[in-house]
């Protein structure tokens, strides 16, 4: 029997279909038409209330880092199929975490109350507050005196203090990161190669980690940093070459330069701590090295994301990327796949070798592919890769636990200040809190500690562990995974967990005909990029 249930064109079934199953469960399924739209799942099913199968399009060795990422989080399908199909879902989480969203005082503060039914340890504060400040010499006067417990982000200019300082504790943050200046082939004369080759060239990178950057930060080999497998193999980027880079933009067709912008978010990150500093550092050294006159522009987080995303800002654009798991399709497929418009129209020289390697477990087996891609990456220059940056964050001194882990937001449940309130602040407002669509570190901070994942990664390390599924099994070939869902689980409004809610979850964000697939600005970047939307326009 299938019961056909209409959300988008996507059919909806009973599970008693091919993956052979229970009749007595009217289980969900996700069907993609095909795979030629670049979609790497072809198709979700509930077989029963607590398995779900992903049956992809080709061999998904990087899944379970992926599925755990909070941008996938689950919410009640009956929930994903109200709200999600107006913008009331951005301020309107339902999640099964630790924590359950009280109030949102736009402005000032999000308030979040302890999940008393939830599944695993309680939290031990029973109030968690976010609020936030875009300075970080505010962060710190505020955490000296008391008034918040721990700031999100910590000035470089402040490690010493901190560490000096009995009452507080010094917090690094070990989780690799790359500071980076994008451009969009796009516009001129960004569309000219040895115009980006010459910028490469053209900018002292080693004067930026020296000057702006805390010690143990370094400069950019490649995009993605050392520590991920693979992500340094190839030749590695441009060496700082005034002579040479002036000399080439001059073949290119500008020997005095030219005139652009910089644009910026004023939100500090782990790897841009003081953004704009930066921006003005590199506008000086464009001017002095190049003869390009960039006007530095700042906008406004949202609306900065969204433009950037969108391919819409026609300058240079300063932007970083801090891992959100331990694998290299998460520094490369999410900047340089085919469907990623942040920098032009995309380079299928790179493109082409991370599919194929996206889809290739082995690391040395896979080595031949991303080498292809990071020398195109060089050779192309869609962007510059400038650092990776030493970062850490800062707590008052009774907080316990109050370390950050390597991947994935930290979990505000298991930090025990000694008392009901946690005060915690963060760079800015988020941007909202339907994380499906969201990419900023404010939005996805907070989502963490009311939405779950079906994995999960440990706090020591990038180790995955189980989260509302306690295991995804592979098949020998990684084309098929097996989710186990943890039973007994319930939503913070009451309702029980069920292999649905997965499937409605995933649904709304990776059909682009399902009605609850609005969103924010209805990007869903982190479905596209990871896991390829289904029934897309075609091109």
């Amino acid at each position: 029997m299938r019961r056909i249930i209409l959300l988008g064109t996507t059919a909806l079934a009973m599970a008693a279909s091919s993956a052979g199953v229970s009749l007595g469960y009217e289980g969900l399924e996700l069907v993609a038409p095909n795979c030629d739209a670049g979609n790497k799942i072809s198709a979700i099913r509930a077989v029963d209330a607590h398995t779900v199968t992903f049956e992809m399009c080709g061999s998904d060795p990087a899944f379970e880092p992926k599925a755990a990422f909070v941008s996938f989080g689950i919410q009640p399908s009956e929930h994903i199929n109200t709200v999600g199909t107006t913008k009331d879902i951005l301020s309107n989480p339902i999640g099964t975490g630790p924590y359950k969203l009280e109030s949102w005082n736009r402005g000032d503060s999000i308030i979040l109350k302890r999940n008393d039914a939830y599944w695993g340890d309680k939290a031990n504060a029973e109030t968690l507050v976010f609020r936030w400040s875009t300075s970080g010499a505010s962060q710190l006067n505020e955490l000296r005196s008391g008034t918040v417990d721990q700031i999100s982000t910590l000035s470089p200019d402040d490690f010493d203090a901190v560490k000096n300082d009995p009452d507080l504790q010094f917090l690094p943050i070990s989780g690799p990161n790359t500071f980076y200046v994008g451009m969009n082939n796009k516009f001129a004369p960004f569309d000219n190669v040895k115009v980006r080759q010459a910028i490469a060239m053209g900018i002292d990178r080693q004067r930026i980690v020296d000057n702006y950057l805390p010690e143990g930060s370094d400069v950019a080999k490649f995009f993605t940093p050392c520590t991920i497998p693979n992500g340094c193999v190839g030749d590695e980027w441009y060496g700082f070459d005034p002579v040479a880079a002036k000399a080439l933009l001059a073949e290119a067709g500008f020997p005095e330069g030219f005139k652009t912008k910089i644009f910026l978010r004023d939100v500090f990150r782990t790897y841009l701590p003081e953004p704009n500093t930066m921006a003005v550092e590199l506008q000086s050294q464009l001017k002095n090295n190049l003869g390009i006159e960039a006007e530095v522009v700042a906008l406004e987080s949202g609306d900065f994301i969204g433009q950037a995303s969108a391919g819409d800002l026609d300058g240079f654009h300063l932007l970083g990327w801090g891992a959100d798991y331990p694998h290299i399709t998460n520094f490369l497929d999410y900047h340089f796949g085919a469907e990623v418009k942040q920098f032009g129209n995309s380079f299928p020289e790179i493109s082409g070798p991370l599919a194929e390697g996206a889809t290739v477990a082995d690391v040395e087996a896979a080595k031949p592919l991303y080498e292809s891609a990071n020398n195109a990456i060089r050779d192309l220059v869609p962007m510059i890769p400038i650092s990776h940056a030493a970062a850490a964050s800062a707590a008052r001194s009774y907080v316990e636990n109050a370390g950050y882990r390597p991947f994935g937001a930290k979990q505000f449940s298991l930090a025990n200040p000694g008392k009901d309130t946690m005060v915690v602040m963060q760079n800015a407002e988020p941007i909202s809190l339907y994380c499906g669509d969201e990419s900023d570190g404010e939005s996805t901070l907070v989502c963490t500690q009311i939405i779950e994942t079906l994995l999960d990664y440990a706090q020591d390390s990038g180790s995955i562990v189980g989260g509302l599924a306690t295991s995804c099994d592979a098949n020998a070939d990684a084309t098929l995974w097996t989710c186990n869902l943890r039973e007994g689980v319930k939503f913070s409004d009451g309702s029980d967990f069920d292999a649905n809610d997965v499937v409605a979850s995933y649904a709304a964000g990776l059909d682009v005909t399902n009605p609850a697939h609005v969103g924010n600005t209805g990007t869903f970047n982190y479905y596209s990029y990871l896991w390829g939307l289904i029934n897309a326009p075609a091109k």
